[in-house]
């Protein structure tokens, strides 16, 4: 039998069973953020402590689109010192400043403590259907509303006086217990369609660099390349240092204050590169002066040197047009007298082979008297670069349209995760249906 329902008043709520009350979320939680650290107390606490102690929480310990929380990061707080905010255990955090603003949200397992830029939710009501509330988009609809300043965020004092609908302690706990399990399906098939990605991302690695290392024509004689990691190559072939090959220049230094709106110049950065193509989504735009060298031009190759995750680092992607762009001082540009095509898929197959020379504990950076002097199997040939370059077009193209496959499944999942967190925290849905 259907319940009766009554208008919210709330758009992007819309109907809820008529039993539900509405408050503010302060009428049913504690909210409060966390404390920063500065480098020298990173330092302090990645230390051993004999007393106990409580893991520290950054924003990149959260994942997003699954609540799992990385608990050990290597930081710690003595259960002693009482200068910092702890979030008890069943409780949530919600970065609600910078670019994973409203993104990322955690439920904590344990007592946390955690850094400013994530709130912690402490309720007394049943904590997981708070969970549920909070990445739902009866939540994100006001927080993403809410957003406000350069860096972007929603200050607390805001988000306490959100909406909150509160149906009765039996129904939330039945709603977390049914939303714990469906949505525990629905991460297990995104996991696995990640893990394919990731598969089909490492077997495009290998093509790349089977191809320019060894060549397309199986049967030619080789001769050792005197590198152990590339070992032979065709003997027509030779092993340039990339200084030789090209020339690699830094990037544009700016500071927060030459950021202006899209009347100013676009700068290139790590998050323009995904997928090995220059995507223009998240674009940052400058008003300083840029030096005639560090305007980018169609066939330059633009890499980053330098990121919090080592992974990133290496990872290019070729100019294809005209733009009017330059690029930030966390990437490198490369530019060739050569193919470009083939020198792109070189350096692709290349840096990936000297990941441990610039992944490190402290800094993960290649910086460009390193870059210049790797190793790299060259071809002088015209005619074989552009063959090479061809292959791995057609290659790279077919992989890349299974990933986008695969992408295309996690979006749907992501989606219906959405769908029905919403319609059960809404009451559009009982559990018992």
């Amino acid at each position: 039998m259907s319940r009766t329902m009554k208008d919210s008043g709330i758009p992007w709520i819309g109907e809820i069973p008529s039993h539900w009350q509405i408050c503010r979320i302060k009428n049913v939680a504690n909210l409060y953020t966390g404390n920063s650290l500065n480098e020298k107390e990173k330092e302090y606490y990645s230390q051993s402590f004999e007393e106990d102690t409580i893991p520290y929480i950054s924003t990149k310990d959260i994942s997003r689109d699954i609540e799992k929380i990385e608990y050990e990061s290597g930081l710690s707080i003595p259960v002693s010192d009482a200068s910092f905010s702890v979030a008890p255990k069943c409780s949530v955090l919600l970065c609600v400043e910078g670019g994973s603003a409203g993104k990322k949200v955690g439920f904590t397992d344990r007592d946390v403590c955690f850094v400013n830029k994530l709130c912690c939710f402490n309720t007394s009501t049943v904590s997981r259907y708070l969970y549920y509330y909070i990445i739902s988009p009866s939540f994100n609809e006001p927080f993403s509303l809410s957003i406000q300043g350069i860096i972007g965020g929603v200050s607390v004092s805001t988000i306490k006086n959100f909406i909150q609908l509160l149906p009765t302690p039996s129904e939330q706990q039945a709603i977390a217990d049914f939303l714990d399990k469906k949505c525990s399906e629905i991460d297990e098939l995104i996991c696995l369609q990640e893990k394919i990605i990731e598969e089909l991302k490492a077997y495009k690695q290998s093509v790349i660099t089977e191809a320019v290392i060894k060549g397309l024509k199986p049967d030619v004689p080789m001769k050792d390349s005197g590198i152990e990691w590339m070992g032979k190559i065709p003997n027509t072939w030779s092993v340039k240092r990339l200084k030789f090959i090209g020339e690699g220049e830094n990037g544009l230094t700016y500071s927060p204050s030459d950021l202006c709106g899209e009347e100013g110049t676009l700068v290139l950065r790590s998050s323009t590169i995904q997928g090995s193509k220059l995507v223009f989504e998240d674009n940052v735009y400058v008003s300083c002066a840029i030096p005639e060298r560090l305007w980018v031009k169609k066939g330059d190759i633009i890499i980053c040197s330098r990121n919090g995750s080592a992974a990133l680092v290496g990872k290019c992607a070729r100019v294809e047009e005209d733009i009017s762009a330059s690029f930030g001082a966390f990437m490198l540009r490369f530019r060739t007298p050569y193919f470009c095509r083939y020198v792109f898929y070189l350096l692709s197959g290349v840096i990936s082979n000297y990941k441990q020379l610039f992944a490190t504990t402290t800094i993960n950076q290649l910086t460009l008297g390193t870059f210049n002097n790797l190793y790299a199997p060259f071809i002088d040939n015209l005619k074989e670069q552009q063959a090479i370059a061809d292959y791995l077009d057609k290659k790279c193209s077919e992989i890349d349209n299974l990933i986008s496959l695969k992408q295309g499944k996690i979006e749907y999942l992501k989606e219906y995760k959405k769908s029905i967190i919403y319609e059960y925290t809404t009451g559009k849905k009982e559990v018992n249906e």
